[in-house]
């Protein structure tokens, strides 16, 4: 069955090849209606077209938010060829049916990912007619074509060409697919930029919490939706009930993290420039599975701080990090930390690259470097290691580190993993904790350098694999401790790893301290302080070693364990 095209409706947001594929309309015969600016693109490239108002007999209104919601544009898309009572109703009242709809949405999108956009900005860039027109026409699909991606217009014109502007129905099964993809991403994009939003109504609070529960005081209901773009932060809420992942394939990779296993990269079309996934290769091998993990795993580490910093990444765990007065000085100092792990690894730089950075790397086995750029010099360096894996990320670091710090936890990002048959969804460990959410429960207090080795010992260890335990002195990493079965391993691990250097660094543990034990073997490698979470049922005697020994210790109140 085909379905001959007499009559279009066109109007576009994206107006990349619309005139082309306009023109091809004309030449197959076709009467096209549009819209707005649209309308005035066609009409100045010389494109016979009528305006939408000529065929209603309706003026656009409301600074256009009503110009094809109309009985005679929703008739001549919905009539359903195949049911002679439907023809002969649009016959009586006059209405030509439109046999093909060439629609795609305002840029909310595009809208909310600018900097400082409002509420009312926001809400202003939420199509209504394009999407009704777009679910008509999907629906109706057996009489009407929908067209959504400028990528099909190509594909379109050549079928008509050749079937007389006909279309097939398997083709026009395919765009009404299409169309409802277009529509519910759309969708989901506008739902995931407002739930997380408070409005107050009158006497009612009304909270759009995340597990889709909207609470109005006395009565709740219970609401569905995608996946959700902030979490509960502890509040005790709830994810939502459905998730519905829509991801693009960015590449086929090799295989994944073995040579039997099949791979692929996939990217969420919500991904911002800021985002791992979009970071742009400027040289060398194509990424593998795990290069990507633990390029991802670098970058979580050093975009959490202000100052110069590396991080040296090896399966998915830092074998050094640290902050210098420059690029150069922070990736000696991480590197230095364990140089015979840091064989294969992963760097990333939360800086430009530098060229001295560049020629320290060079005489180095490294899989991947990253950065948010790279000098001309860093570059011409790096043509040395042809294989060698570049990474470019746009990201802005300042704006990134002043959300973190307004944001806190709540950064409205989510970790998933899969479970046979499942999936487990949690909030992203990602912020800046805070010295005044933390006690010093010793009798010793804490120094001002001991703090700042303490608080950059903790972010580190919020990124290394559990059981951990983080030695740092000068914020700088002497001795990492990862992925042990139990806390004392993970600190003997993490002490002879510093190969001596542990003597007057602090320790930081990822979650408390079940025995007294590592608080002993701190006071003999003479560790100088010490930061853990607490909530022990034996944190009376951890207190009372860490004050036996003099170690003056400190409690986060926030554990950060990473399976």
């Amino acid at each position: 069955m085909k379905v001959k095209v007499k009559r279009a409706l066109v109007s576009v947001s994206d107006k990349s090849g619309i005139v082309e594929f306009a023109k091809s309309l004309e030449e197959s015969g076709v009467e096209i209606i549009s819209t707005g600016g649209t309308y005035g693109k066609l009409a100045e490239s010389g494109i016979r077209v009528k305006k939408v108002e000529e065929v209603t007999g309706f003026p656009e209104m409301m600074d256009g938010r009503v110009k094809t919601l109309h009985p005679v544009i929703h008739a001549g898309i919905l009539a359903d060829r195949q049911k002679e009572k439907h023809m002969e109703e649009i016959r009586q009242a006059g209405i030509l049916p439109i046999d093909m709809v060439v629609v795609n949405l305002y840029p909310f999108k595009q809208t909310i990912s600018k900097t400082g956009v409002t509420l009312e900005q926001a809400i202003e860039n939420i199509d209504i007619g394009g999407p009704t027109m777009i679910r008509s026409a999907a629906k109706n699909y057996r009489g009407v074509a929908v067209v959504v991606d400028p990528a099909d217009y190509r594909i379109i014109s050549e079928e008509m060409k050749k079937n007389d502007s006909c279309l097939e129905t398997d083709t026009l099964f395919r765009l009404s697919v299409k169309a409802f993809q277009h529509t519910c991403e759309y969708d989901s994009v506008i739902f995931n930029h407002f739930y997380p939003i408070t409005e107050k109504t009158g006497r009612t609070e009304v909270t759009i919490r995340p597990g889709l529960e909207i609470e109005t005081g006395k009565s709740s209901a219970k609401a569905q939706g995608n996946f959700p773009a902030a979490g509960p932060g502890g509040d005790g809420g709830t994810l939502t009930g459905e998730i519905e992942l829509k991801y693009q394939k960015v590449q086929d990779l090799r295989y994944g993290e073995n040579p039997h296993q099949r791979a692929s990269y996939y990217r969420s079309p919500e991904a911002g420039s800021e985002s791992f996934v979009n970071a742009r290769q400027l040289q060398g091998k194509e990424l593998s599975y795990n290069n990507i993990l633990d390029g991802n795993a670098a970058f979580a580490i050093i975009r959490e701080f202000s100052a110069p910093c590396v991080a040296v990444i090896k399966h998915n765990n830092p074998c050094g990090a640290a902050i210098g007065n420059s690029i150069e000085e922070a990736y000696r100092r991480a590197y230095d930390c364990d140089p015979l792990s840091a064989f294969g690894s992963i760097v990333a730089s939360n800086m430009t690259w530098t060229e001295q950075a560049a020629r320290f790397m060079i005489d180095k086995y490294v899989e991947v470097v990253i950065a948010p750029g790279f000098e001309a010099g860093a570059l011409k360096v790096m043509e040395e290691k042809k294989n060698l894996r570049v990474l470019q990320l746009d990201f802005d670091l300042n704006a990134h580190i002043s959300t973190l710090k307004k944001q806190g936890f709540k950064t409205g990002k989510f970790d998933i993993k899969s479970v046979d048959g499942g999936l487990l969804v949690q909030d992203l460990d990602e912020g800046i904790d805070l010295r005044d959410e933390m006690k010093v429960v010793t009798e010793k207090g804490i120094s001002g350098k001991q703090w700042e080795d303490l608080i950059f010992g903790w972010q580190i260890a919020k990124n290394v694999k559990s059981n951990a335990i983080v030695l740092v002195r000068d914020r700088a990493t002497t001795g990492v401790g990862a992925g042990q079965m139990s806390r004392i391993d993970a600190a003997k691990i993490a002490v002879e790893k510093s190969g001596g250097k542990c003597m007057g660094s602090v320790m930081a543990s990822d979650a408390f301290f079940p025995q007294t034990d590592v608080v002993e073997l701190a006071n003999g490698k003479g560790i100088a302080a010490i930061i853990q979470p607490g909530g022990s049922v034996m944190d009376s005697e951890v207190i009372a070693a860490c004050n036996r020994y003099g170690i003056p210790m400190v409690f986060t109140g926030k554990r950060h364990f990473k399976h």
